[in-house]
């Protein structure tokens, strides 16, 4: 996690002229893809997703939208639209508390046929300076 103008940087990178320092955050972030049933063959979609609110009400945590859409209803609501649904990010001290708040938060995050993978981070959390 990058401080400062990171466009600038990237733009230094891109010319091949990489003059400027960086500095990086000294917290840790992990991302958890969220992804639908059939995923990556055939995503069902149109399925109602409900607990985003909640999820993201935990401090330090953001929930991205990926592969979500209005429910066609017109009743407001968020429906599955594609097979990486939401990318739930979570910052914290150490490796391991972001680790835990990202699986907290998406286990507030309901939809039928929620996959995840349960090893994110896992190897790096157990050596992770704490």
């Amino acid at each position: 996690r990058l401080q400062g103008d990171v466009a600038g940087l990237l733009h230094e990178a891109a010319s091949g002229h990489l003059r400027s320092g960086f500095r990086t955050e000294d917290d840790a972030c992990v991302c958890l893809v969220l992804a639908s049933e059939g995923y990556p063959e055939a995503p069902v979609t149109g399925r109602p997703v409900t607990g985003i609110d909640e999820a993201a009400a935990i401090d330090g945590v953001t929930v991205y939208h990926a592969g979500t859409a209005a429910a066609p209803d017109g009743r407001g609501g968020l429906v599955t639209s594609g097979g990486r649904v939401l990318d739930v990010v979570a910052q914290a001290a150490s490796l391991r508390e972001a680790r835990d708040l990202a699986y907290r938060a998406a286990g507030l995050i309901r939809f039928e046929g929620k996959q995840f993978r349960t090893d994110i981070a896992a190897d790096a959390a157990r050596w992770h300076k704490q």
